[in-house]
């Protein structure tokens, strides 16, 4: 990617909350990955933690940090991410959707989850861009969510930065919890390399039939941190092609693969 080119639409696999202060390659990545898009005008975030029946969009003036995780170190509480929101853009967001025949909502009053605000964190971190937060349904398929994001395609010509937000593999009570570098487990290579290629050759059945992959119940036994993969899809635009950003692997079993899709020629 380059500055001269447009804004993609992005599937970030946000891992665990201390992303937002530990050295790491994931971490790294997303300091850089900024300096490779275009400045947006704002950001749209899909996120795994961000869950409704309705698609639900945060039209909150100025969103508070939402700590929706426990256990973890005092310094990652201490965090707060002060972008304000964008109530003119969710009403666009739910008008968008509600003509695609969702029966889309606004909230008011929600804050930035850690799926919203951890990349974010590392992206920019001064939190000077406006966000908006849209909610996933665990409860709907993947198809579904990648209607979501078609609906939103045509904002990335606004200069709007549309992102998932969640994991490539998110099995959280197979994790090897004592070895943060465990190698991937064979049944997350599995289902992660089939998911993956068929993503890269722009097989967009195949990759919505992802139950149908090998070991994919495994890999997500829930599949909340699956479906912003499908909003981020859908926003690519029609026929949109991925790009592998960046692959590593945490505690064997939380893949945190990133991609950008667009439809650009």
């Amino acid at each position: 990617m380059d500055n001269t080119t447009a804004l993609p639409s992005l599937f970030l696999s946000h891992g665990s909350p201390m992303l937002a202060v530990e050295d790491s390659p994931t971490g790294r990545f997303l300091d850089r990955l900024s300096g490779l898009l275009p400045r947006p005008s704002a950001i749209v975030v899909a996120s795994a933690h961000f869950i409704h029946a309705r698609p639900t969009v945060t039209a909150t003036p100025s969103p508070g940090t939402i700590h929706d995780f426990g256990g973890f170190p005092p310094a990652l509480y201490d965090i707060r991410y002060p972008a304000t929101g964008a109530p003119a853009l969710a009403t666009d967001v739910a008008a968008r959707l509600t003509a695609a025949g969702f029966d889309a909502r606004l909230d008011d009053r929600h804050g930035l989850d850690h799926g919203v605000w951890v990349p974010l964190h590392r992206m920019y971190p001064a939190a000077d861009l406006p966000v908006v937060a849209l909610s996933v349904n665990p409860a709907r398929g993947a198809d579904w969510h990648y209607r979501l994001g078609l609906a939103l395609a045509p904002l990335r010509a606004q200069g709007v930065l549309v992102i998932g937000s969640g994991g490539f593999s998110h099995n959280l009570r197979a994790l090897d919890w004592q070895h943060g570098d465990a190698p991937a487990f064979p049944w997350v290579d599995t289902f992660t390399h089939a998911l993956r290629e068929r993503l890269l050759v722009g097989d967009i059945e195949g990759a919505l039939d992802w139950q149908s992959l090998p070991e994919a119940q495994r890999n997500h036994p829930t599949p909340e941190h699956l479906y912003p993969l499908y909003v981020a899809l859908g926003a690519g635009g029609v026929g949109a092609r991925a790009r592998l950003l960046h692959r590593d692997m945490e505690m064997g079993g939380l893949a945190l693969d990133a991609f950008a899709f667009d439809n650009n020629t």
